[in-house]
């Protein structure tokens, strides 16, 4: 990136938008995570229940609103002034951390059914509010940039957003587990929401790009005429299946993360962050040779190679631990040190 792209960083048409979604990432990956190391490592652990069906049903409940309601947010986000709509969005954001904290402390004092079904809620309105949100993050992006100044504040927000999702879910799972951790965690959260929400009051106006637009609020059939339109057009839609591959299967590996590591090689919470580090140090990796490979090109021809690679990675770690006996309940869990020994 060249500095003129870094300078978009002290621009009030970038750095509140950056800001706001930046915080707004941070936050929902380190409540997801913090979610599944409590489930994994405190709540079933004590109730003898059996945490990959929780921690399934949480990355079900965080997805599934973008299936429900991507296709109504892109209407609204071209239909109404973006701005606001982020204000708007930002501020809900602010009463579901609320309710998380309150999720957490439940939870925290031994009321766990009813902390985990308040938790699992939260998950599912977050997983709402960032399908709302998304739309907004990108579309109002031309509206405040000029067009040599797109493809780089797109990279700052692609940048951002990464780096967000890995301090975020460092930070909740890190500190969840810590003493006085839950109650830590849970004001980190409702600040941070406060911020972002501080933060997207400096957002420029943006104009309605379609304020006549007509809503269908027909959710299922909205989404399939969008699909149709893409499918028209085979590079767009290469490009959605494999966006939506990758995340698909990246959320699916972050959240089994806390139950490999316990249920395969007995380990605490501070090996599954670490899994979750070597994960994101991969990605970068990855992102970075095939850029090399490209040198430069805009082409989805490396997609396929790479859908297939991450299929066979995942039967191949199947394969390779499912000899492996279950750990006994009553074994010490093994830290970091013990793992790399």
């Amino acid at each position: 990136m060249s500095h003129s792209q870094f300078g978009l960083l002290r621009s009030r048409r970038f750095l509140p938008l950056f800001a706001t979604q930046f915080l707004s990432a941070f936050n929902d990956n380190a409540f997801r995570y913090a979610l599944v190391i409590l489930v994994t490592y405190r709540i079933t652990t004590a109730s003898g229940g059996d945490p990959r069906i929780l921690v399934n049903l949480a990355v079900g409940l965080f997805i599934v609103p973008y299936f429900l309601f991507s296709a109504f947010a892109g209407q609204l986000a071209d239909k109404l002034e973006k701005s606001h709509l982020i204000r708007w969005i930002q501020g809900a954001e602010v009463i579901v951390m609320m309710l998380a904290a309150a999720g957490f402390w439940l939870t925290a004092r031994g009321m766990a059914p009813e902390g985990v079904y308040l938790l699992m809620a939260v998950l599912f309105l977050m997983g709402t509010q960032s399908a709302f949100f998304g739309p907004l993050k990108y579309g109002i992006l031309p509206d405040h940039l000029r067009e040599e100044e797109l493809i780089g504040g797109n990279a700052l927000i692609e940048a951002a957003t990464y780096l967000a999702i890995l301090l975020g879910t460092l930070f909740g799972g890190l500190l969840i587990l810590r003493e006085y951790g839950v109650e830590a965690v849970s004001a980190a959260l409702v600040v941070i929401a406060i911020a972002g929400f501080g933060a997207s009051l400096f957002i420029p106006t943006a104009g309605p790009a379609s304020p006549k637009l007509k809503l269908n609020p027909n959710i299922l059939a909205e989404t399939w005429s969008i699909v149709r339109q893409a499918a028209k057009i085979p590079a767009v839609f290469r490009s959605i299946i494999g966006i939506s591959w990758f995340w698909a299967v990246g959320a699916v590996f972050v959240a089994q993360f806390s139950i490999f590591a316990r249920d395969v090689f007995g380990a605490d919470e501070t090996v599954a962050n670490l899994f979750l580090v070597a994960f994101s140090i991969g990605i970068v990796l990855g992102s970075l040779q095939c850029n090399r490979w490209l040198k430069g090109e805009i082409s989805a021809r490396y997609v396929p190679l790479g859908a297939v690679g991450m299929a066979l990675v995942g039967f191949d770690l199947h394969f390779a631990s499912s000899d492996v006996l279950p750990v006994p309940a009553d074994m010490p869990l093994i830290g970091v040190a013990e793992f790399m020994e």
